[in-house]
């Protein structure tokens, strides 16, 4: 879809963001390895072993909140959405979550474990924009499932449960504000299974929040990560007719380039398809050329495939079943012709959008939906899941942050889980309740 996106009308019909302070819900205990231990990352990229790992690391894990089944997924029922309600009510009366008597706003850092610069951003409560307003844009399609299990969710616990991730225009009078702040003593801090280090600044003081709120409303963004979270939070607003609380999302601001977010690729796997009749039906849209592997087996491939997606020169997609890896090249009229003309410029030549459009569902003719097309957050995960499930791996270049931001603002719409903004907010560390 390349449509823009539709929301509720709410009172103030801003040119950018409005950026509010809000009492937030956080752990009592707040020693850096019991928050490491009681945090989660975010739920759309927790494996059902990996929630069992969670679950297993501490009973008040944020994920018994976000993911709160041993079965939950994107599409989660009511039943688990309540269960999600009825622990936080639980965790909330035994004290193990306390709620701050003043509102706030939180200065969030994250460093990476290999010491280079790092991502800093505001959490706070963005008002959900008005239907024609650009001062939040979507940049990829969502999963009606999907929504309908996070607004189920968010209405049954009433809680913003983990941030979206907004990129915001630069603006120095953000940066200056965020530079005094991280001078001074941090609230939070701790380092994650993957090396990152997250320290957050509650921030109180009315000047303070007034500069950071007030440069903030001369900026505009594109969701970085949250598409769902920020069409069932429309959706929620709603249904609840606007009730307090209701008009805004829990979001980690931070800016567009510098001390901002890089994006990553997701890569796609087609399951049960026969690597002989992929490769054929793949070649009547693309020229298609064997890539050399160093060696045999699965290990191979991915070495090999991690050394052509790394190389600037190279331009395309690769496709393998863990054995073999083919390039897809110089898409043809056939592919073109799949992928929708009056969509804007900045849309047609992404390499997502012919992979999806074109080789996907035009060439393979499988749909768009989750049993049909998996996603794959890494290139060993793409590669190990198209070996398990007999079906093809489809390997991608991230978009740059400017094609996203191009994409977003010719009101585009990427095909769903295109883009992997990291570093992510820790999920767990910061709840924002919708009631005052």
């Amino acid at each position: 879809m390349f449509s823009s996106s539709a929301g509720p009308q709410t009172p103030r019909p801003a040119p950018g963001l409005e950026v509010r302070p809000f009492r937030a819900l956080t752990y009592r205990e707040r020693d850096p390895e019991y928050l490491a231990r009681v945090s989660s990352p975010a739920y759309d990229l927790v494996t059902p072993s990996g929630r069992d790992r969670l679950v297993d690391a501490d009973p008040y894990n944020v994920v018994r909140l976000i993911l709160p089944g041993p079965g939950a997924g994107p599409g989660e029922n009511g039943d688990s959405a309540h269960l999600a309600a009825a622990t936080l009510r639980t965790w909330e009366a035994d004290g193990v979550l306390v709620r701050d008597e003043l509102p706030a706003l939180w200065l969030y850092e994250l460093r990476p474990a290999d010491g280079g610069a790092a991502t800093v951003g505001w959490l706070g409560a963005v008002t959900l924009p008005p239907a024609d307003s650009t001062a939040v844009l979507p940049h990829e399609d969502t999963y009606p499932v999907a929504v309908e299990g996070r607004r189920a969710l968010l209405a049954a616990t009433r809680t913003d449960l983990e941030p979206i991730v907004l990129a915001h225009d630069p603006e120095p009078a953000v940066s200056r504000v965020t530079e005094a702040v991280r001078r001074t003593p941090h609230t939070l801090d701790l380092c994650d299974a993957d090396g990152v280090r997250h320290r957050l600044w509650r921030v109180t003081e009315t000047a303070t929040i007034d500069a950071v709120s007030a440069a903030l409303d001369r900026t505009r963004a594109v969701i970085a990560d949250g598409h769902h979270r920020f069409a069932a939070a429309l959706a929620n607003a709603r249904a609840q007719r606007c009730a307090s609380g209701t008009d805004a999302v829990l979001a980690l601001v931070t800016p567009m380039g510098c001390g901002g977010l890089r994006v990553d690729p997701i890569h796609r796997v087609v399951p049960a398809l026969p690597w002989s009749e992929a490769l054929a039906a793949a070649g009547r849209g693309f020229v298609t050329a064997e890539v050399p592997v160093d060696g045999t087996g699965t290990d191979a491939v991915i070495a090999g495939a991690r050394a052509w997606l790394s190389d600037p020169a190279e331009r395309g997609l690769l496709l393998t079943d863990g054995e073999r890896l083919v390039r897809l090249s110089a898409a043809g009229p056939e592919v073109r012709a799949a992928v929708p003309a009056q969509a804007p410029p900045a849309w047609r030549d992404l390499d997502v959008v012919l992979a999806h459009h074109g080789l996907v569902h035009h060439l393979w003719g499988r749909p768009d939906t989750v049993d049909s097309v998996l996603i794959a957050h890494s290139l060993d995960e793409a590669v190990r899941t198209a070996v398990d499930r007999a079906g093809v791996a489809v390997l991608l270049r991230a978009p740059s942050p400017t094609d996203v931001a191009a994409v977003a603002r010719a009101g585009a719409r990427m095909p769903r889980k295109s883009t992997l903004f990291v570093p992510k907010p820790r999920t767990g560390l910061v709840l924002r309740p919708l009631a005052d």
